[in-house]
């Protein structure tokens, strides 16, 4: 009887410990610190291009993580910049996929909740997952997604600096 017991309390416990570990999955989470590295790479092909611009830069969820204003960038661009990147990082995409819908006709991605259909948002992926986004608003669409995608590349070596 004994031995029957404490099969039953072994195999609870096992079962237990794994019941937890598909209740919880782990993630990478964008660092402030990360955030500083993307801004800066994504200002520094601003002010080479000439550009006035908002950068907003958002964890996995849309928060706001760092916002940096360029020098006589217009203060309208400060909202547009965070919606871009709030886009980009609770739909997985960037903003650019909204515009190109509208203009195709499909105006139903307008009814979307939290999706600003403006060029200049872009996720940020490491290891194949998204984990914030940038956005970029001031200038051209084509120009804000340029700058967007230059802070964005920056995430790719933030894990082989990371693990050395």
């Amino acid at each position: 009887m004994k031995l029957m017991l404490q099969l039953v309390l072994a195999s609870t416990t096992v079962l237990g410990a794994l019941s937890v570990q598909a209740q919880v999955i782990e993630k990478r989470t964008l660092s402030l610190e990360g955030a500083k590295k993307i801004v800066a790479a994504a200002e520094t092909r601003a002010k080479a291009e000439g550009a006035r611009v908002v950068i907003a830069v958002v964890d996995d969820g849309g928060s706001l993580l760092l916002l940096e204003r360029l020098d006589d960038t217009q203060v309208a661009s400060v909202n547009v910049g965070i919606d871009k990147a709030r886009t980009a990082a609770i739909f997985r995409r960037p903003s650019k996929v909204f515009e190109d819908q509208v203009r195709d006709g499909r105006v139903a991605a307008l009814a979307l909740h939290g999706a600003v259909p403006l060029q200049g948002g872009v996720p940020i992926i490491v290891e194949g997952k998204v984990i914030g986004a940038i956005g970029v608003s001031g200038e051209t669409p084509q120009q804000d997604e340029a700058i967007a995608k230059a802070g964005a590349a920056v995430a790719g070596s933030f894990l082989k600096s990371d693990d050395k």
